[in-house]
């Protein structure tokens, strides 16, 4: 595969180092197309040694070769990482003052961008207006993630990890072309919502509990949902992926943030899919300062609380008359031992929780969390016989999302 790597001028520009080595070492040809700015953070040395190919930032370069046409032709994949608000602006715009403005022109592949910058410049009216833009023009914008920027600052507008944009690039190269059929939109007009990641709870100013979930299965959920032709919106606590480009997204922390958040968003909404990885306990008491270790070498001690029951909560408000939604689906992340198996727990975990489909999966420390592939049982409280799928988190969450569509209507998928 022929790629165009772009890098625009943002502190970020280090991290397009590490996406440039992944794809050269997957097996593809890459050109780099810096701006003039970008290469004030990383010089032309650097892309060329770990490309093997010369750079060029003008369109006045090259010229016998046309490049300022021929790159954008030739490319199966155009990748910009990192984008600016700045080079979003002149996208949105149609402006070509420098090859990589000529190379987005000409292109007639995948183009995905991944914004970086701080974070008032990221939720300004003016940056998510240039962003829709790109969108609706078939461009993929990924939303860029929360965490440390320049500085002491944090918030929305980090760079998301060189594995997660070639894992969305890749995706967005592998789509591209594909027409709907009729029964990819069996969800049109309806409205779902799901959660994903797992919730932390506050131990001190810098500790927290939390649990090994990584997003992937969640957020491959709001996909195939969105894709099946649903209006979705995902609930996202800690992930280790990013959020799908263009779904509406609310980040969440805590198990009780996450409670609220549910049952806010799905007011009104025909499906709730419970996909995240709630922690059942957090720290009675919150500590103010950073707890410190103790010259005697002895150990705190930690009490722990339930956390709310998300879950069951939302069931029993739908059930008591609050306009949630008629379809909840619960998952169950579940080990096995001497006292039972993981579908004997789970069976006793629908009938108590009392949602119509319930997604069980086994876990461990390499099993399902983390990895790429699952296997998984969807159990019916209407005593249904039970549904198994095995394959990646993509397949197996298309195949979740066609029993919710059989669910709702039998006849449509």
């Amino acid at each position: 595969m022929r790629i165009v790597l772009g890098v625009t001028g943002g502190i970020a520009a280090y991290k397009a180092a590490l996406l440039l080595r992944q794809m050269t070492e997957s097996g593809h040809e890459v050109q780099v197309v810096p701006t003039e700015n970008a290469l004030r953070f990383v010089g032309a040395p650097t892309w060329e040694a770990l490309s093997g190919r010369r750079v060029h930032v003008d369109t006045f370069e090259a010229v016998e070769k046309v490049n300022h046409v021929a790159l954008g032709r030739q490319a199966d994949l155009v990748v910009i990482a990192p984008a600016t608000a700045d080079f979003l602006a002149r996208t949105a715009a149609g402006l070509a003052p420098d090859l990589l403005g000529n190379v987005l022109l000409t292109a007639t592949t995948p183009i995905v961008i991944a914004p970086a910058m701080h974070t008032e410049m990221w939720l300004n009216p003016a940056t998510q207006a240039n962003v829709a833009t790109l969108r609706s023009r078939g461009m993929h914008v990924l939303d860029p993630d929360s965490g440390r920027l320049t500085g002491t600052d944090t918030g929305p507008g980090r760079l998301p990890e060189p594995e997660a944009i070639w894992e969305f690039a890749q995706q967005s190269h592998a789509s591209h072309g594909t027409a709907p059929t009729p029964s990819t939109s069996f969800l049109a007009g309806r409205r779902v919502v799901v959660t994903a990641g797992g919730t932390r709870e506050a131990l001190d100013p810098v500790r927290y509990l939390g649990n090994r979930s990584s997003g992937k299965q969640g957020t491959e959920l709001a996909r195939a949902a969105r894709q099946a032709g649903a209006d979705v919106t995902l609930i996202a606590a800690a992930m280790d992926v990013s959020a799908p480009e263009g779904i509406a997204t609310r980040r969440v922390e805590s198990t009780r943030e996450l409670l609220d958040a549910v049952l806010e968003e799905s007011t009104g909404a025909d499906v709730l899919v419970m996909a995240a990885a709630v922690a059942d306990f957090r720290p009675a008491q919150l500590a103010t300062s950073k707890m410190k270790k103790s010259d005697d070498g002895s150990s705190p001690t930690i009490v722990l609380e339930r956390t709310e029951d998300v879950l069951a909560t939302a069931v029993q408000q739908r059930d008591n008359g609050e306009n949630l939604p008629g379809l909840i689906v619960g998952f169950a992340a579940e080990t096995g031992d001497e006292s039972g198996s993981v579908l004997d727990y789970a069976q006793a975990k629908l009938e108590r929780k009392g949602c119509e489909m319930l997604v069980v999966n086994q876990v461990g420390r390499d099993q399902v969390f983390g990895q790429d592939d699952t296997e998984i049982t969807v159990l019916y409280r209407d005593g249904a016989a039970p549904v198994t799928a095995h394959g990646s988190k993509t397949d197996v969450s298309v195949r979740i999302v066609e029993l919710i569509g059989q669910e709702l209507d039998p006849d449509t998928v």
